[in-house]
């Protein structure tokens, strides 16, 4: 149906334009302890696969890691930077989560919280290990030091992202959780 690809288009399009301003502002990046940042910035690949399916997922995937690459070339935040101008860093690990996060959503879909709670959770836990492992694979960094980042960023960032996930596509669909529904969330 021409109306349902439509609105995949418009959907990846707003996806992606909300990740890339939430990188551009910044806004993406909640700060942490000891100058680290949690990032919220793949949510929106979330949001869309569970909204539109994996392809769109995917596809705003792919927008949100050109982006981090370009962004780490053109206007760095950090020495740790650097190493996002690799495309096995920025792009390939962001291609999976909207399929990862599409499938835990259908997986779960009857049971619409826990399914939302849990997509928001596979989906940032896809990027952390993606990300993560692939430095560790391209020897980038020791082990040791990407397991210590993957407790202190990561796992607050998945707590982050399943809540983010649940309240705004709630919202959208109007599920209720407890007594709000819709916009009251």
């Amino acid at each position: 149906m021409p109306q349902d690809r439509t609105r995949k288009i418009v959907v990846a399009g707003v996806m992606a334009a909300i990740s890339i301003l939430l990188g551009v502002t910044r806004w993406g990046f909640i700060p942490w302890f000891a100058g680290i940042s949690l990032t919220i910035m793949h949510v929106p690949v979330i949001i869309g696969a569970i909204l539109e399916g994996p392809i769109v997922g995917l596809v705003i995937g792919l927008i949100f890691g050109l982006f981090s690459m370009i962004q780490a070339a053109i206007a760095p935040n950090g020495p740790g930077d650097v190493v996002f101008t690799n495309p096995l860093i920025s792009i390939l690990p962001r291609l999976f989560i909207g399929p990862v996060a599409w499938l835990v959503w259908n997986a779960l879909k009857r049971w619409k919280v826990a399914g939302l709670i849990g997509s928001g959770l596979a989906g940032s836990l896809t990027n952390s290990v993606l990300v993560l492992g692939m430095m560790g694979l391209l020897s980038l960094y020791p082990w040791p030091m990407i397991g210590g980042v993957f407790v202190a960023n990561s796992l607050p960032e998945m707590a982050v992202s399943a809540v983010i996930v649940l309240v705004v596509v709630a919202a959208w669909w109007r599920i209720k959780i407890g007594k709000k529904e819709g916009s009251d969330l």
